[in-house]
């Protein structure tokens, strides 16, 4: 640990809220950024612990033909089954924090932001300075989930609910940021909340 700690600033959205082009306007201001979702990606790369585990569980039929997980066939698993989406929260998170801590540590710009669709549930806001939620109209939130994911809407809605809300998550925050998908207008939003946590730090 060095002496000089990086303030962390939490950014906190569910799915399909805009998080990573958020990020990419931080990005542009200098900020650096860490993603949970990267991260959640790194920790089941073939080879790792995670994933051996997670094949020991599920057979090899939880593998792409390249080896790499079939992140479809596990969260339907994980989305039918509450008990095994705790197995896997429990094998996945703490290697995830870990990561996450590693990675956050390594920042140099004026404060890092954390980037976690989860930020709340995981409790991660405790090693935050400051948290911003991503405030995104459902039916928003819904039409990119399918576009992106190619799912249904049914899919989409059940990831979704399966996330805290939206007013849930923007009354836990010090910082709101709404986002109704004009990339202009979030640049502008972006640069005004960073004179805003700079000024707090």
């Amino acid at each position: 640990m060095t002496d000089h700690i990086t303030p962390i600033i939490g950014l906190a959205g569910g799915i399909g809220s805009g998080k990573s082009t958020i990020a990419k306007c931080f990005n542009q201001l200098g900020i650096q950024s860490v993603d949970a979702d990267d991260v959640a990606r790194l920790v089941v790369l073939p080879g790792s612990y995670c994933l051996d585990k997670i094949e020991q569980r599920y057979g090899s039929k939880i593998l792409l033909n390249d080896g790499t997980l079939n992140r479809r066939a596990l969260r339907e698993i994980i989305f039918d089954t509450p008990s095994e989406r705790s197995w896997l929260e429990s094998l996945t998170h703490p290697a995830i924090r870990e990561e996450l801590l590693s990675q956050l540590q390594g920042a140099t710009s004026q404060y890092v932001l954390l980037v976690h669709p989860l930020l709340f549930e995981t409790k991660q806001n405790s090693i935050c300075k400051y948290t911003i939620a991503i405030d995104v109209p459902v039916d928003v939130q819904l039409q990119r989930v399918v576009n992106r994911d190619q799912v249904d809407r049914e899919s989409a809605q059940k990831i979704i609910s399966a996330q805290l809300s939206n007013s849930e998550r923007l009354m836990k925050a010090d910082f709101i940021l709404e986002n109704a998908g004009n990339l202009n207008d979030m640049n502008a939003k972006v640069l005004k909340l960073h004179q805003k946590i700079l000024e707090s730090l």
